[in-house]
């Protein structure tokens, strides 16, 4: 046989290399069928998560007969207006591992389509604060924590949530309350929906005892103010929480009987060392550059209390709620709040030692009578809300009567099956001595869902 001359050398190389890749293909694809397989084998033996998902969403449509200035002489101008208002949209994700008692909640709400901004405190330009718009649509969050139950009776969180005092800590959704929004009077001298981040504990003991206990970051004092009190002492404008004043919380609850819930709960915690800025200490005669606070801080601690009542039985349903609250040393926070930079974008007006609200509304579902079935409640329903961001003043603070303010209203809720709902409603609202401030009127109209 007569032998071919190769007058391609390389091409063997390429030949030979070929056979070999061909050759280690199975293997490969062998060992790979065997990863996927221990991949598979091994999510198998992961514990099932359970996944629920919720949210809830609000439309507000409201004509006013007044202006939005109340600060004027007389109270707010005579007008005619319109608002529309995206609300909320509140998107919820629980993830559960029942077998190991862990839970993760978490809670987000996009409010009003507005524009979300952040404040930053730059010493290298001076110890100024700047803020700088970072997204469109103002985003929050707010839950997010890890729980752990110890048997049916106990359990612990850590991260973020609500703090429990008043009632929105707990009837926080739109169907839960009656009115087209929440409470005025609960809201207009503590946070709205007051979420912060720390550590709770719950117990639950015989004869319907519920207790819960807290440990989370205090407020910041610098927002204090005349018309809201401490409400916009929440930690919102910056991007890290200061809790190097913490607050202690503890609420007790009675759900022995049907349909029947009451309770009391407390706040406690100082307000001084979490503001931006470590600008309310003692002044004393011993001068350390060293140390931020060489003779400690004012001491200006924050007292809440308050009692709260729910019933709902039969065509009947009520909520009501008493709060107090106290503020020690709120003459030294005036004082420097007086004098913050406007970039802060805070009211800079005194706060008072003491404030007030109560509030309660009742309602008849008259659906039956309608000869609607159970999926359909149709409560018309009355309110009233009195808030007092200045009670009882010191003697040197002006007691404002425009803060002292009675809000009435009528209404009727309809909800379908628990979960859509609409209602409308006409609220009074009167500033201190109706002789001296022109009422105020609104009529709302407010639809959504709650799942």
């Amino acid at each position: 046989m007569r032998a071919i001359p190769m007058r391609h050398p390389n091409l063997i190389s390429v030949l030979m290399c070929a056979v070999a890749v061909l050759t280690a293909f199975p293997a490969r694809a062998q060992k790979k069928s065997e990863e996927e397989e221990e991949e598979h084998e091994a999510e198998k033996k992961k514990p099932a998560l359970k996944l629920e998902v919720g949210g809830y969403g609000d439309l507000q449509f409201a004509y006013y007969n007044h202006g939005p200035n109340q600060n004027r002489q007389g109270g707010s101008q005579k007008d005619s207006r319109l608002t529309f208002d995206t609300t909320r949209l509140v998107m919820e994700l629980e993830a559960s591992l029942p077998e190991y008692g862990l839970e993760a909640e978490m809670e987000v709400e996009f409010e009003h389509g507005g524009t979300g901004s952040a404040m930053e405190l730059e010493y290298e330009e001076f110890g100024e604060f700047e803020q700088e718009v970072e997204k469109g649509g103002e985003v929050l969050l707010e839950e997010f924590y890890l729980k752990k139950e110890f048997g049916e009776d106990f359990a612990i969180s850590v991260g973020r949530f609500y703090v429990a005092v008043g009632t929105l800590s707990e009837y926080y959704r739109p169907t839960d309350y009656l009115g087209t929004i929440r409470s005025e009077s609960e809201t207009l001298i503590i946070p709205n929906t007051w979420d912060e981040m720390g550590i709770q504990a719950q117990w639950k003991l015989d004869a319907g005892l519920k207790l819960t206990a807290q440990v989370v970051n205090g407020l910041d004092s610098t927002a204090f103010s005349s018309q809201y009190w401490v409400a916009r002492g929440h930690q919102h404008r910056f991007e890290l929480n200061r809790a190097t004043d913490l607050a202690a919380v503890l609420r007790a609850d009675v759900t022995r009987f049907e349909g029947l819930h009451f309770g009391i709960s407390g706040y406690y915690g100082d307000t001084t060392r979490n503001r931006p800025k470590p600008d309310l200490v003692k002044t004393c005669e011993e001068r350390n550059d060293g140390v931020v606070a060489p003779c400690g801080y004012v001491s200006a601690p924050l007292l809440i209390v308050d009692a709260h009542f729910s019933l709902e039985r039969g065509p009947w349903r009520a909520k009501a709620l008493a709060m107090w609250g106290y503020l020690k040393n709120a003459d030294d926070i005036s004082a420097r709040n007086d004098r913050l930079s406007n970039l802060l974008n805070v009211l800079r007006t005194p706060v008072a030692e003491h404030a007030l609200a109560v509030w309660g509304e009742l309602g008849f579902n008259i659906a039956p009578k309608l000869g609607l079935d159970e999926d359909h409640r149709i409560e018309p329903y009355v309110r009233f809300d009195y808030a007092d961001s200045v009670f009882n003043p010191r003697t040197e603070l002006f007691d404002n009567p425009r803060f002292a303010r009675s809000i009435y209203t009528v209404g009727t809720a309809y909800t379908l099956a628990g979960v859509a709902f609409a209602k409308l409603d006409f609220s009074h609202r009167r500033l201190g001595d109706s002789s001296r401030f022109r009422p105020e009127n609104t009529v709302r109209l407010s639809t959504g869902f709650s799942y």
